[in-house]
């Protein structure tokens, strides 16, 4: 297959690709809401837990979609595979963060859990990863720097504000695209 068959394949199997951000939407507000009701130190806990809770809830929310999140047979998904543990290696700043600077891991997990988008972008060919990325890791930096009392809060609603505009691209956009076969074409009209 040609990289842009490959697209294509990774486009329809993915049906938008809408799981992965759907679920990391719902884990961010659930841990906005609760952080209101720690201190700092307990609140950064609980996001670290519960960033965790992103792709299992994924995984539910595409096999309700019918939505491939996982496949072993596009070398982009397998990419996409290879972005998100680029993403998980970050938590080797993100638990030193935890235990000397507390403050600094909303930002630090704000910022590298949308690191991956850039790829995405580049994978379906179309600008909203990297608008995510870039408008997440802006908005994250502003918020993190202009509510300094509730950091955690502001942070996890700017990451939802930023998804549910990604969503609703994603969901809106057509993701689906036809490829004429160069080795069958389709015959012109009144072709033998």
């Amino acid at each position: 297959m040609t990289l842009e068959e490959y697209r294509s394949d990774f486009n329809a199997a993915a049906k938008g690709s809408a799981s992965m951000p759907i679920a990391g939407a719902c884990v961010w507000l659930a841990i906005a809401i609760i952080s209101t009701q720690f201190d700092e130190r307990t609140g950064v806990l609980i996001l670290l837990f519960g960033s965790g809770a992103i792709f299992p809830l994924a995984l539910a929310i595409a096999r309700v979609r019918g939505e491939a999140l996982i496949s072993s047979d596009n070398p982009l998904a397998k990419l996409m595979g290879l972005c998100v543990l680029m993403v998980n290696l970050l938590w080797a700043v993100h638990i030193p963060l935890f235990l000397y600077a507390p403050t600094f891991v909303p930002l630090s997990l704000g910022v590298g859990l949308g690191l991956h988008w850039v790829v995405w972008s580049w994978i379906v060919q179309h600008p909203l990863g990297i608008v995510h990325a870039v408008l997440r890791t802006i908005l994250v930096a502003v918020a993190w720097f202009t509510f300094p009392e509730n950091r955690l809060l502001a942070i996890g609603l700017v990451i939802v504000f930023v998804y549910g505009i990604s969503i609703w691209q994603m969901l809106t956009r057509s993701y689906t695209t036809h490829i004429t076969s160069r080795s069958n074409p389709t015959p012109k009209s009144g072709a033998v």
